[in-house]
């Protein structure tokens, strides 16, 4: 692929191995808590003879054995908004955020709805959360998916996200940014290739470097903003959030750690988020292969069960108090 042909042999030959492997990538989904539990999910695939696994670090995402979406699409719990097609890297920056009951959450680039859906699903409806798409059509698909799915107190903004009003603060904030799509990408899939392009690289760039600004504007002081992509290219994840950083000396990197059976998110003071038996099994995130050059942030590598993605947390400090 054009765009991966600047990193180093070694990191060219990881993402070719895993672009061949993601031509059999299975079926995943999430059980959606908001109106079912993983194991009433669990119970209807066993009576509908399909196999699957559970991740050990979410509970809720499975990934299923021998089966196209078009079959899923025909199951009763797909059909009554039970669960939610999704991949397994793209549920895991709501997970890092760890919205909390009672907080104002913002999801800058909402459409069509998964992580904001997930983020009320883990919140059981009680955080406040704004979802922002500029676009009318993606708009309307992102109120159909929230509805479906029983997401409330969710207020939807058909809004570019890069012009959000500095009134606004929240405590939380989700940047699954616009990228080149480069984690996704699968050996052979020629229209892929021909949409990541240099230029499409130079669009995102701009858009990534807006919004990480916006983002950082509307955080509270205290708060956690977790910016995402789907791209393995440094240019949109270390190098991105370490250029803000430059311009936001009010914030720093929060680590993310993978493997410790922790709860996730036990540090009062946000020194760390844990993703708790990340490490464990066959479904364990692949996160040592490709390297980052900014500490505490997660590269993960496409496989046949993973999409390339990037996660980042970031925390503006808060003020310090008068003596």
């Amino acid at each position: 692929m054009q765009l991966t042909d600047r990193l180093d042999e070694l990191t060219r030959e990881l993402l070719a191995d895993g672009f061949n492997a993601a031509r059999e990538r299975p079926v995943t989904l999430r059980a959606n808590t908001l109106k079912t539990t993983a194991d009433q999910v669990a119970a209807a695939l066993d009576a509908a003879g399909i196999g699957h696994i559970r991740a050990p670090w979410y509970g809720d995402a499975f990934v299923l054995d021998g089966v196209r979406e078009r079959e899923v699409w025909d199951l009763d719990i797909y059909r009554d908004g039970l669960v939610y097609l999704q991949s397994l890297s793209s549920m895991l920056p709501p997970l890092v955020l760890g919205p909390l009951p009672g907080s104002d959450v913002l999801d800058m680039c909402s459409a069509p709805g998964g992580k904001t859906s997930q983020l009320a699903a883990l919140t059981g409806n009680g955080a406040h959360l704004t979802a922002c798409e500029m676009s009318a059509p993606r708009a309307e698909k992102l109120s159909y998916n929230l509805d479906k799915l029983g997401a409330q107190n969710v207020n939807i903004m058909r809004t570019d996200a890069r012009r959000l009003d500095e009134f606004f603060s929240f405590d939380q904030i989700l940047l699954d940014a616009p990228c080149t799509g480069t984690g996704t990408y699968r050996t052979g899939d020629e229209r892929a290739e021909k949409r990541m392009t240099l230029h499409l690289l130079e669009k995102v760039v701009k858009s990534q470097h807006a919004l990480l600004d916006r983002a950082l504007k509307v955080l509270k002081p205290g708060g956690i903003l977790v910016y995402s992509t789907c791209s393995v290219l440094p240019e949109e994840n270390d190098e991105q959030v370490r250029s803000a950083l430059k311009r936001h000396r009010d914030c720093e990197v929060v680590p993310i750690l993978a493997g410790d059976p922790g709860d996730g998110h036990s540090d009062p003071e946000a020194r760390s988020i844990t993703i708790a038996h990340a490490d464990e099994g066959e479904l364990a995130l692949p996160i040592l292969d490709l390297p980052n050059s900014l500490e505490g942030t997660l590269t993960i590598a496409p496989t046949r069960l993973y999409e390339g993605f990037y996660v980042a947390a970031l925390k503006k400090q808060a003020p310090r108090a008068k003596r």
